[in-house]
């Protein structure tokens, strides 16, 4: 089941001991009756961390895939709500620690009323989250999903998560140019790097890969790794889902 879900048994049955605690809307089914509170949490975690097609869940599990998507859209936004508390905030970094920050596309089908979607760099569609660790790789902080338009930059100035913390600590790569962080060094229009400025680089990128391993363990959720097939509109509950339960799960460790 870990493999399948990212969560041991006893760990989802404390999650489901957290939802069955939670104050919910009276005469609301949060998951179907058919399932069962534990098994719908573990078609919800299966289908967040593998990203399942719903008809496989149903045929596994022996139900109909209307019955799957209930409890995916009913549970989905549910933990998002009660595991906001392990979810670190811009206020909780702390201004004395060193970050490395790098932005990534979570990408999601091309609707086409939606341009602003469109990530030029990365020619694809989605939503841009700008993801911070220390300088041992252990995640910090993940911002709020941008359009995936925006440039890291940009996205990083929306999250106002350096508004109140100096710049000068924090590692970015090029994209970051300009915000007063250490970044490599890019190559000037009419010359060639020199030999000090590559060593620099270098030594720049054998720190900042380990934002690149943070981003990679994110995407172990492969419903953030390959095009959302929900409606858009579920699409930022799902991503705060997802964070919310990896810095759970991170948490428990």
């Amino acid at each position: 089941m870990y493999y399948t879900t990212g969560f041991t048994k006893d760990e989802i049955v404390d999650l489901c001991v957290m939802v069955h605690s939670a104050e919910l809307e009276p005469n609301v089914n949060h998951w179907p009756p058919i399932l069962g509170l534990f098994k719908s949490v573990v078609v919800a975690l299966t289908y967040l961390r593998r990203n399942r097609v719903q008809a496989e869940l149903a045929e596994y599990f022996g139900v109909s895939q209307s019955t799957i998507s209930r409890a995916i859209t009913g549970l989905t936004p549910l933990l998002a709500r009660l595991l906001v508390d392990y979810v670190p905030t811009a206020e909780d970094l702390d201004a004395r620690t060193q970050y490395i920050v790098d932005g990534t596309l979570l990408p999601c089908w091309s609707w086409g009323d939606h341009p602003e979607l469109y990530s030029g760099k990365h020619k694809t569609t989605g939503l841009n989250v700008q993801v911070v660790c220390g300088l041992d790789g252990t995640l910090a902080w993940i911002s709020d999903p941008v359009d995936g338009c925006r440039h890291d930059t940009a996205a990083l100035e929306i999250s106002g998560v350096l508004h109140t913390l100096d710049p000068a600590k924090w590692m970015g790569d090029k994209g970051y140019i300009g915000n007063g962080m250490l970044t490599p060094i890019r190559k000037p229009p009419y010359r060639e790097l020199l030999d000090w400025e590559k060593e620099f680089n270098t030594a720049v990128n054998k720190i900042r890969y380990r934002i690149e391993r943070a981003i990679a363990n994110i995407k172990t959720w492969r419903i953030l790794h390959v095009d959302y097939r929900r409606p858009l509109a579920t699409f930022a509950t799902t991503i705060s889902a997802v964070i919310a339960l990896e810095f759970y799960r991170s948490g428990r460790e």
